[in-house]
């Protein structure tokens, strides 16, 4: 048996995994061309690179068909239900760090807070008969957040695209989005409400715990957590 590693299969969070593990004793690289997505993994016996999307890898842990893999903790929290019965955090790798935050129009002077923002959607709802439209790619992790702080009359509605710019299309009157320097937001005139802080993510390594783990895959991935200082 051999333990699977799923990391990311490009762009920074690839390289930034890679250059992780590298650091610690642990080559990461893909094996033959730049478009084949087999890796391979120096430094270690009985660890085996599976390269991924970042929001495969989630799935992937729950499923069992991979023991470790990188991604961002937001994915994983939106992706699977009861997340902590299923996967354990092994290690916050300090990089792809985001912030999931609320944000509305700069226009809306009156609403600052998500006191504000709740007034102001039983507002929208009275004057226009429809509840007020958040534009989101993370409806589990949104939806909770706003039921804990008490603010309804809103509907959630899916973002595939560019989710700062669903308001000036008018396809929504608010965002819940993933930022790192507010620059998109406010370029879109928008304004992250103050306690509209949902969660801060970044790469995180996972343990699946509903893969099968035989006593060699035990003792390696002690050898790998030694290894890691985890």
């Amino acid at each position: 048996m051999t333990i699977k590693l799923g990391v990311p299969s490009k762009g920074r969070l690839m390289d930034k995994t890679f250059a992780w593990f590298g650091a610690r004793g642990v080559r990461l690289r893909k094996a033959g061309t730049e478009r084949e997505y087999a890796g391979v993994v120096d430094g270690i016996d009985g660890v085996e690179l599976v390269l991924l999307s970042a929001g495969e890898i989630p799935r992937e842990l729950a499923a069992g068909r991979i023991h470790l893999g990188v991604t961002g903790s937001d994915l994983v929290r939106e992706k699977l239900a009861n997340w902590d019965q299923r996967v354990r955090e092994l290690a916050g790798m300090g990089f792809g760090g985001a912030d999931l935050i609320i944000a509305v129009p700069q226009a809306w002077v009156d609403v600052d807070t998500l006191d504000d923002l709740d007034a102001a959607a039983a507002a929208f709802r009275r004057k226009h008969g429809f509840r007020m439209r958040i534009a989101t790619k993370y409806h589990r992790l949104v939806r909770d957040f706003l039921r804990e702080n008490g603010v309804a009359d809103y509907q959630l509605v899916d973002s595939q695209g560019a989710t700062e710019g669903t308001v000036k299309n008018e396809t929504a009157e608010a965002v819940a989005d993933i930022t790192s320097t507010g620059e998109t937001l406010r370029a879109n005139f928008l304004k992250v409400l103050s306690d509209g802080m949902i969660y801060a993510s970044q790469a995180t390594l996972f343990k699946s715990l509903t893969a099968e783990w035989s006593d060699a895959d035990r003792a390696t991935l002690v050898r790998l957590k030694e290894m890691l200082d985890l």
